[in-house]
């Protein structure tokens, strides 16, 4: 048994949301997508939820990950990969589209999440931020990429909305210019976004409450009783 855990955990608080005044600015969203190709339907996808969010007062920006290295040592000031966790630090909610490969996501959109650390130093680039998950089929409809999502997003403590998008045959569910077709596919998009729009607008203000842990507060109250008791050793010592 460690020296915190002696046998005597600390009372529980019931758990409070902090009075805080609700933000107005528009919510912050990021887009990331998980291809490559020149008409890529992941990124057409997020292209079209991204009109919605922009129609319902959003502010949305975008990471493309053509120039993003593969993850690796040695690496994390290279331009793209800042630019990536900025992107992320910015962002009051994410929008996760990417196609299936062989069951799963790809490695393009794999490659962006393995870049996001869960902190930097004292920053928590996605924690507490909410999450909606899209993708895109070249056949028949499948659940393998939204649900792999959904792993990654609890992984990276984020907030996944209950509503997702799959969209199967992607190649016929898009015009010549990149509009999505007016169909019950398009349909479910705007419903994932004002969903997200939602959860957003109700956590954003209050989202390192509802993301704080009993375990981390009791690990960080042991570090700094043993930081105290070193102190008063020094200082009984007079040095």
């Amino acid at each position: 048994m460690t020296a915190l855990h002696d046998g005597a955990p600390p009372p529980l608080d019931p758990p409070t949301l902090p009075d805080v005044p609700r933000s107005t600015h528009p919510p912050r969203v990021l887009m990331l997508y998980g291809s490559l190709r020149e008409r890529s339907y992941s990124r057409l996808l997020a292209e079209e939820a991204a009109r919605v969010l922009t129609s319902v007062g959003c502010e949305v920006r975008w990471f493309h990950p053509h120039d993003l290295p593969m993850k690796g040592p040695g690496l994390d000031d290279h331009p793209e990969v800042v630019r990536l966790r900025e992107l992320s630090i910015w962002s009051e909610a994410q929008v996760w589209s990417c196609p299936e490969m062989h069951g799963a996501i790809t490695g393009v959109f794999k490659n962006q999440i393995d870049w996001i650390p869960l902190s930097l130093g004292a920053v928590r680039p996605t924690q507490g931020r909410t999450l909606a998950v899209m993708q895109v089929c070249g056949g028949s409809q499948s659940f393998n990429v939204v649900n792999t999502l959904r792993v990654l997003g609890r992984w990276m403590r984020m907030i996944t909305i209950p509503n997702q998008s799959s969209v199967a045959k992607a190649w016929q569910e898009f015009e010549d210019d990149g509009r999505m077709k007016d169909s019950p596919y398009r349909d479910r998009v705007v419903d994932v976004m004002e969903e997200l729009v939602r959860f957003t607008l109700l956590t954003r203000d209050v989202r390192d409450a509802l993301v704080d842990r009993y375990s981390e507060r009791r690990e960080a109250a042991g570090r700094r009783a043993a930081e105290e008791r070193v102190q008063d050793r020094i200082g009984g010592k007079g040095l």
